[in-house]
């Protein structure tokens, strides 16, 4: 079992953007020591209580600083940008760090639709582009070479022998079945989508066609997990994203994640118990032994060796703390 970090960047109240990014490096620095597997960073505009909206750039740094690990995007939002700049940025991340770099890819707007109206402004509305992107994407890493496309003889530099590799992201069966139609790797988000991700990643697998990238269907699933030495710890650290949850799918912005105090204390009314009931399904909140027994099923439902783990908590320490908990009762390989 391999066990890979999605890290958001959260911002907790009374804290700073920039205070929240040094502690998002510090966590790959820790995942790499303990032998997690890949860590990938968001893409989230407009939203104060996650301290970035640029992967491409965060990762850069990230990578700078650790050594070994895997890291990329979890993902780029790629219907805002032109899939040629994407594939000249991911060539140069790959150049500059050969071997580690993973572009994930994304169709969500990463905000609300002020975003994307601005993110888009200017341009021609009302098309789907997200597949065609793709195979411009491939075109330009030299995954699918075609010698028809509409910009025959550009490049995308530096001309380098390897390539990122490509996972796209999704939360239905439309990304699982465009990542089997092109052989590309496929992350099903369940922190997102707490229903569906098993079927979908099955579908993934049965049609799966193989590419340039890979000759056999290659998937994971993230999913936000709260991880403390105690279920009743765990069940108070929770409290914070819990709260957020809520708070989000009512359009009411927070400045910051709240400690779990202030969420324990507020009063949810009737329809936001049961909208908390329906979030814990994107959640594994415990012990770690109640942890490890609840991802090794979701392992085994959903096909696949490796889960991703997001987590949010307004204390550092105990998000930290979370992490190595994770990875002692996995027993990772943990570096010296």
């Amino acid at each position: 079992m391999r066990l890979s970090v999605l890290d958001q960047t959260p911002v907790p109240q009374g804290g700073t953007a920039a205070e929240a990014l040094q502690e998002t490096v510090k966590l790959a620095q820790l995942a790499e020591r303990l032998g997690y597997t890949r860590f990938w960073v968001a893409e989230h505009h407009n939203m104060p209580s996650l301290a970035h909206s640029s992967p491409e750039v965060f990762l850069s740094h990230i990578a700078a600083r650790t050594d070994s690990i895997r890291v990329g995007s979890g993902g780029v939002m790629l219907p805002h940008y032109s899939a040629y700049k994407v594939a000249e940025n991911f060539r140069l991340l790959e150049a500059l760090y050969p071997g580690r770099i993973d572009l994930g890819l994304g169709r969500a707007p990463g905000g609300m639709p002020i975003v994307t109206r601005a993110m888009q402004e200017g341009r021609i509305g009302g098309i789907d582009r997200y597949p065609q992107q793709i195979d411009d994407l491939m075109h330009y890493l030299n995954l699918a070479r075609r010698a028809e496309h509409r910009f025959p003889g550009l490049q995308a530099l530096p001309e380098v022998e390897g390539a990122p590799e490509i996972w796209l992201l999704g939360s239905s069966g439309d990304s699982a079945m465009l990542a089997a139609e092109r052989g590309l790797s496929f992350a099903f988000a369940q922190f997102i989508n707490g229903a569906g991700g098993e079927s979908a990643v099955r579908y993934f697998r049965e049609r799966f066609e193989p590419s340039a990238q890979g000759t056999a269907p290659k998937s994971m699933v993230a999913i936000f997990a709260v991880c403390a030495d105690t279920d009743e710890e765990a069940e108070r650290l929770a409290a914070s994203i819990d709260y957020q949850f809520v708070m989000l799918e009512q359009g009411r912005l927070t400045d910051g994640v709240v400690p779990p105090e202030q969420a324990l204390a507020y009063a949810y009314s009737p329809v936001e118990r049961m909208r908390l009931r329906e979030n814990r399904k994107r959640m594994v909140v415990g012990s770690p032994a109640a942890v490890r027994e609840r991802l090794l099923a979701m392992s085994e439902a959903y096909g696949t060796d490796e889960i991703m783990i997001a987590t949010i908590m307004y204390d550092y320490e105990a998000k930290r703390r979370s992490y190595e908990l994770l990875a002692d009762a996995f027993e990772l390989n943990a570096r010296a």
